[in-house]
């Protein structure tokens, strides 16, 4: 592999959240896997060193999904007319439960990567199942991809089928530990574990306690869900009397962000004291839209986040969501927004292009460090686009080329995918 090289084309990327930067037919340079800028002309320093020249095609940061269900993905857009706790019992549940054959999760990691590789995600965190050797296997699919990701080894001992119900909090906890100590053992380039309460409902008190532990123990950050459906949320009220909200049933273990990164998807219905202490410990908002129309759980007031100053990305929570495409989740944000604007005098402005294109990128990438854009000191990673299938009499500017690639939605125009200067595409 090149240790210093550039690529050469029509480079487009968030210079802010709401404005893009644009160099036609300029040059991205690459050293050591780290970004050292967009030139309009080659700068003398870099004379010499290999330009792959994408001609016309456009070149974009690689994009993030902050949220998904890797075994689930094999089943998506199967059972789309319940709603959450109904779709996961009928749908979910029974094919986690497949993931005890080792075999059996061999084959639908490996439909799971190969199209995520093809995609425009060069970032995923996601969750596996709470089979430890099942999930080990996950990882080193992934590791060979070159995608960086988190995994997390779910983990349930409470409402939940007996096929996926562990056998106690404390032997989730010893089988979790020991998964991760075999992680660390590996000395993965690309991937790393991430703790998995998969909801409160599903986790004791008892279980609970002893993940925090482990947060804290191997300095893990916590990915799980927050607020997704009303009917959850009452659950939640009545599983943990005492809590004044949802994320206040994390916080009192410690695994609600703070002292450690935390992911929590969907967040469709938080109150006000919610919002407040997710901005407070730095937790990262995993916005899907796409899933959270189709399992009719509602929209979520992205806006109304953003203006709190919360961290935000995009996640695609297939099979939730029925695509891993971030460009339909970069559409689906936008549209939903759009329609809780018109259908609710209260709420603010709806997402622009530039911002949603932010989230996807910039957004969801700053959990993995300094992700998401082609600024100087950023790892390089990059997409290069080929939109000449999309035949058209007029002429388009660079910005426009995008907005049509991604409101099209096809992955089918990726050419070439880098990730931190490596090309995996």
């Amino acid at each position: 592999m090149e240790k210093t090289f550039a690529l050469k084309g029509n480079i487009i990327y968030s210079r802010t959240m709401k404005q893009f930067a644009v160099c036609e037919n300029g040059w991205l340079v690459c050293e050591d896997g780290i970004c050292r800028g967009v030139f309009p002309e080659l700068p003398e320093k870099y004379r010499g060193i290999p330009v792959t020249d994408y001609g016309d095609r456009l070149i974009i940061p690689g994009l993030t999904d902050l949220h998904v269900h890797a075994p689930q993905y094999t089943f998506r857009s199967v059972g789309l007319d319940s709603e959450l706790i109904e779709w996961l019992n009928a749908h979910a549940f029974p094919e986690e439960s497949r993931f005890a054959d080792p075999e059996y999760a061999e084959k639908a990691y490996r439909i799971f990567l190969d199209d995520l590789l093809k995609s425009t995600t060069t970032r995923v965190v996601t969750f596996g199942t709470l089979h430890a050797e099942s999930t080990f296997r996950l990882m080193e699919l992934l590791e060979e991809t070159g995608i960086r990701a988190y995994v997390g080894k779910v983990n349930m001992d409470r409402n939940c089928p007996p096929t996926l119900c562990e056998e106690s909090a404390e032997r989730s906890a010893a089988d979790t530990e020991a998964w991760i100590r075999r992680c660390l053992d590996r000395h993965f380039e690309n991937v790393r574990p991430i703790l998995t309460p998969r909801f409160i409902p599903s986790c004791s008190d008892k279980l609970m306690e002893l993940l925090s532990i482990l947060r804290k123990r191997y300095d893990l950050p916590v990915q799980s869900h927050l607020s997704e459906n009303p009917l959850e949320i009452e659950w939640v009220k009545q599983l943990c009397p005492g809590t004044r909200f949802y994320g206040d049933a994390y916080d009192r273990f410690g695994l609600f962000g703070g002292d450690g990164p935390a992911i929590m998807a969907h967040c469709v219905h938080c109150p006000d004291g919610e919002i407040d202490l997710m901005k407070e410990r730095g937790v990262f908002v995993a916005h899907c839209p796409q899933s959270n129309t189709a399992l009719a759980s509602g929209i979520a007031p992205v806006r109304r986040y953003l203006d709190r100053g919360l961290k935000i990305g995009l996640g695609s929570d297939v099979a939730g969501g029925f695509t891993l495409s971030m460009f339909r989740m970069i559409v689906d944000a936008i549209q939903c927004s759009k329609l809780l604007w018109r259908l609710d005098a209260d709420s603010p402005a709806p997402l622009s292009f530039e911002e949603t294109f932010f989230l996807a990128t910039v957004g969801g990438g700053s959990f993995f460090g300094k992700a998401g854009s082609f600024e100087p000191g950023y790892e390089f990673d990059a997409v290069v686009l080929d939109d000449t299938s999309l035949a058209h009499p007029q002429p388009f500017t660079v910005k426009e080329r995008l907005e049509r690639l991604v409101y099209l939605s096809d992955d089918r125009n990726v050419a070439a995918k880098y990730i931190a200067g490596r090309k995996v595409l």
